[in-house]
């Protein structure tokens, strides 16, 4: 079996997940990336949605940095046929000297029905399977990158446990740290643990939950994200309407920089070995450049 634990990079402790940098016009993207390099993060993680093709994406970002990871979280099997997702993984990975993390994922059944008028497989484990060794069984004739890494989207402990033995480890998204603890427990020691923390840099209580609330309303409508929560212990209570005020607040850190931090370090304590930050903001299209500098003052502390 084709070993993707690989030889590229992967990310220093801290991250950015960012949405908004895919719907920035693409000059003004380039120039955060390459502040946001300068700034210290170990990587950039860009959605696949609604937004820019991420190949694409990441082939423009990367070449506007020269050091930072530029990862996909996640991009999506259903968009492109396995050959074509090889290919792209492999031809990023050449062409950026070990820069390029790809992260691969299954999506949500109304997702992949609603944009890509595909059909969604009711077994996601199998369906990954099948993708994972089509994707190993694909000829590619570029020159070779070594061996690239590859990351799963993972929440469940069969994909986990897939993650680790097929890739590098797992990027989960919409997961308090609990899960983290669960995550690294499943996946072993070696694995690499990508959470993703949302975090508002807001210390008013209501004004706080209601930022975090607008965020997870699109995510509690999702059954992935939902049965994943009730496994935890997460009661129907919790995860009805915009969320009970203790589940927003483990799912999005808000407050103080030093709080988020905390947050951060919880994630880390509990075995996540990177943690990409998503800051959220009302305005999806204006990038939070303050609040990235806020969070880059915090990587020297990280451990």
């Amino acid at each position: 079996m084709t070993d993707h634990a690989g030889t590229t990079r992967l990310p220093a402790p801290l991250g950015v997940w960012s949405f908004q940098l895919d719907v920035a016009p693409m000059a003004l993207a380039r120039d955060a990336a390459a502040q946001l390099e300068s700034l210290g993060f170990g990587a950039l993680w860009l959605p696949e949605a609604v937004a820019r093709e991420p190949f694409a994406n990441a082939a423009l970002l990367l070449s506007a940095t020269s050091r930072m990871v530029v990862a996909t979280g996640v991009a999506n099997m259903h968009a492109r046929t396995a050959m074509t997702m090889n290919a792209g993984w492999q031809t990023l990975s050449e062409a950026f000297d070990g820069r390029f993390l790809l992260g691969l994922g299954v999506s949500h059944q109304p997702l992949v029905e609603q944009n890509h008028r595909g059909t969604y497989s009711g077994k996601p484990y199998s369906a990954m399977v099948d993708y994972l060794d089509a994707m190993d069984a694909s000829a590619y004739w570029g020159a070779p990158a070594g061996a690239p890494r590859r990351v799963l989207a993972a929440l469940g402990p069969r994909m986990l446990s897939l993650a680790a033995q097929r890739g590098a480890g797992a990027h989960t998204y919409f997961v308090p740290v609990e899960h983290t603890e669960s995550a690294r427990a499943t996946l072993g020691p070696d694995a690499f643990l990508a959470p993703a923390q949302t975090v508002v840099f807001d210390t008013d209580p209501t004004s706080a939950r209601a930022s975090a609330r607008a965020f997870m309303r699109r995510y509690l409508a999702l059954p992935n994200y939902t049965n994943n929560l009730r496994r935890l212990g997460w009661s129907d209570a919790d995860l009805s309407g915009d969320g009970s005020d203790r589940l927003v607040d483990a799912i999005v850190a808000w407050g103080s920089l030093d709080q988020i931090a905390a947050r951060v370090q919880d994630h880390l304590d509990a075995g996540a070995d990177h943690v990409c930050v998503q800051v959220h903001t009302p305005d999806l299209h204006t990038l939070p450049l303050a609040q990235w500098r806020e969070l880059a003052s915090i990587i020297p502390s990280l451990h």
